[in-house]
């Protein structure tokens, strides 16, 4: 028997996790993200609506829509450089979560092969379906929710050759939440001869979404507005700018691996069209201040509008080597990674009841290249010792064109101040320039990384790390000539693994201990909606996972314990969890109705409908019962104040046969309050009499118990 596929990275051990999803495919997800819950120390949060990206935690870090992880799907980035709204925006909402397969997450930049944003870790999709044949599936549920999806991968092709197409809209939870999207995707996989496949893909994805946005525990408190309301709905007329947004993505990918020899070879290549736009306001009518040079105007909102248009050319590629010395594999592999960026980025500020641009904030045209070379090494002097590990050198080049440069001068004219001007046209005294500039500069990096595994003994090894990682600079930070400040991070841990069977049952445990050092850290700016530069921190946690399958059994747990400090005055950093527990669990069994005693012949034993129907082939099928735990303990917020802790319970059970499937699934089953989002800033949507610039709590709601009923019907499978 020959037997085709592709080997993956040699492991970098107790931190890199390798998920196959398997049965715990069946807990309630609600999305793409939800999926990285299975690696420890994961926190998912929303607010911006459903079009929006998920604000991710990671052992310790606040990524915020991934600028601290490098996302991939097939090896196809995710992450948008020089994206306005953050550096590294990951949009998963794309990815119909039917076609995941499972996932490698490497957390902390230990892998050479990991890029640009692997500073808390990285985290790579594996698309495949499992299941071959056609199938149609429809949903509907709480708050108007319904969904229609459809799979297709034909009986004797790679489960990597698939298609799938989704459509779904919901009013959403409570007020100004409503949503609709609809997404494409399709990949073959076919042979080069006996020694090498080649994978062609397409996806294309849109959105249209509302987001409620915070609120403020004050007028929660006095009755002002609702646990699900939003200040947009609140006494306005419809005309009124609601928060939310447009989203849409498309792409082409190919790639091939081959083996000639003793070497294989792989390239692929990819395009990218992104493209996005959101609405948000965090502060209500706090900001527009009148300036003395300004007509008379009164308080017109904070409401951000920022858009962003993204091209994205790029290609990898590696050739990995191996030999033998001593009965044992030795490997090297030489690799390169190539993108360039063309991207479009404006932001200004509206009035809130005619939605009319009154200041232009940022302007943008930005091109970001990123080219990098690694080596990589897996080396064995023993069978129960290993050495990987090696360098990557990263070079990151800009070219940003600022439409919008200056924004104020010292000295106005007298005679002819600028008024209300955003880009200004003159300098100091008056003196005439024009409102552009364009900045360019480069940069490189070199960035170790090396892991010693020992063992297996006894099913127990040992592993060490140690790493540098990196995250480029935002467009607007770039200067001309000026080096771009790199964040740089340097990350150490040590972990013990156990990978065994335990009579019937295959067990994996891992415990590890980490540390992380950023020389140049991100802070959430609630006027700039989004993160900014700010000083160094350090990470000193403890993680752990398991994960144990038996016959009718898949039971995946994880815990994370971390403190994040900020170097210079050793406090807590804001919104950072310390404390991350998970468990996903799923029970299943084959089902046979005609033990049920629901056959026709019943206790007379004489077939009936069910034995009629088994020997038909229908009448034997699959329950399983799937629960979701999450807790998160709290978190630090600014000023001194800390959040609530969270707990949600998700639940699903599910009846299959091999041409249909019944599931009923519930988020969120205790119908807790949480505060899914939590804040400590200034704000003002005119809700007191005086308002003033004392902070005050504002928080994102998570959503209440929902529920989803979902009816397959499959044909064609093997």
């Amino acid at each position: 028997m020959t037997v085709l596929g592709r080997r993956k990275p040699p492991s970098r051990g107790a931190s890199d996790f390798d998920i196959q999803v398997a049965g715990l495919k069946e807990v309630p997800r609600a999305n793409a993200s939800d999926f990285l819950k299975l690696a420890p120390g994961i926190l998912l949060t929303n607010e911006g609506g459903d079009g929006h990206a998920e604000q991710v935690f990671m052992r310790g870090f606040d990524a915020r829509e991934g600028q601290d992880i490098e996302f991939t799907v097939g090896g196809v980035p995710i992450n948008e450089s020089g994206n306005l709204h953050g550096n590294g925006y990951a949009d998963t909402h794309f990815i119909i979560p039917e076609l995941i397969a499972g996932l490698r997450v490497v957390e902390g930049p230990f892998d050479p092969r990991q890029g640009n944003f692997a500073v808390a870790g990285s985290a790579d999709y594996e698309l495949g379906l499992v299941e071959r044949g056609t199938s149609l599936r429809a949903s509907t549920g709480s708050f108007g929710t319904k969904r229609l999806l459809g799979l297709w991968g034909p009986a004797g092709e790679s489960v990597h050759t698939f298609g799938g197409a989704e459509i779904s809209t919901t009013n959403g939870f409570g007020q100004n939440r409503d949503a609709q999207k609809g997404s494409v995707m399709g990949q073959y996989e076919g042979h080069l001869g006996s020694n090498g496949s080649f994978r062609l893909g397409a996806q294309a994805y849109t959105t249209h979404f509302h987001s409620a946005g915070v609120i403020r525990e004050d007028d929660l408190s006095s009755g002002r507005i609702g646990f699900y309301d939003s200040y947009d709905l609140l006494g306005t007329t419809r005309e009124q700018v609601r928060q939310g947004g447009d989203a849409s993505r498309a792409s082409l990918y190919a790639d091939v691996e081959t083996r000639v020899g003793d070497t294989t070879l792989s390239q692929q290549v990819f395009l990218i069209k992104r493209d996005m736009r959101l609405l948000e306001n965090f502060t209500g009518f706090l900001l527009d201040v009148q300036e003395p040079l300004q007509s008379l105007h009164p308080q017109r909102g904070d409401m951000l509008d920022l858009s962003v248009h993204e091209w994205t050319l790029g290609a990898r590629g590696a050739s990995r080597w191996q030999t033998t010395w001593r009965n044992l594999r030795q490997e090297l592999e030489l690799g390169y990674f190539a993108r360039n960026d063309q991207v479009e980025g404006k932001q200004q500020r509206l009035e809130a009841t005619t939605g009319v641009p009154y200041k232009t904030e940022t302007d943008l045209a930005s091109q970001v290249g990123d080219l990098a070379l690694y080596g990589d090494a897996n080396l064995r002097a023993w069978r129960w010792l290993s050495v990987r590990g090696g360098a990557r050198a990263e070079f990151l080049s800009y070219d940003v064109l600022n439409r919008c440069a200056a924004q104020s001068v010292a000295h106005p004219s007298s005679s002819n101040p600028p008024i209300d001007q955003s880009c200004l046209t003159q300098q100091n005294n008056g003196r005439p320039r024009e409102p552009d500039q364009r900045s360019s500069t480069s940069s490189m990096v070199l960035l170790p990384r090396a892991s010693l595994l020992v063992g297996p003994f006894r099913d127990v090894s040992f592993s060490t790390s140690v790493g540098q990682g990196v995250r480029s600079v935002d467009p607007s930070y770039v200067s001309q000539d000026v080096k771009t400040p790199f964040a740089s991070v340097r990350a150490y841990e040590a972990g013990l693994a156990y990978g065994g069977e335990v009579r019937d049952l295959r067990v994996v445990a891992r415990a590890i201990l980490f540390r992380t050092v950023v020389d140049r850290d991100l802070v959430f700016s609630e006027t700039e909606g989004r993160n900014t530069l700010g000083g160094g921190t350090t990470r000193n946690g403890w993680g752990g996972a398991l994960r144990v399958t038996g016959r009718f059994f898949d039971e995946a747990a994880n815990l994370t314990l971390v403190r994040a400090q900020l170097d210079d005055t050793h406090q807590s950093v804001a919104y950072i969890p310390g404390t991350v527990l998970r468990s996903d669990t799923a029970f299943f069994a084959p089902l046979s109705l005609a033990r049920m005693g629901l056959g026709a012949g019943g206790a007379n034993g004489d077939g009936g409908i069910l034995g009629s129907g088994a020997r038909n082939g229908l009448g034997s099928g699959r329950l399983s019962l799937n629960l979701g735990l999450t807790y998160v303990g709290p978190r630090p917020l600014p000023y001194g104040q800390q959040s609530a802790s969270l707990f949600t319970l998700d639940a699903a059970i599910a009846l299959s046969w091999a041409f249909a499937e019944v599931r009923l699934s519930a988020s969120n089953v205790l119908d807790s309050r949480d505060r899914l989002g939590q804040y400590n800033f200034a704000s003002d949507f005119r809700s007191q009499a005086q308002p003033t610039l004392v902070p005050e709590r504002e928080f994102t709601a998570g959503p209440p118990r929902m529920w989803l009923l979902t009816l397959a019907l499959k044909w064609g499978g093997a």
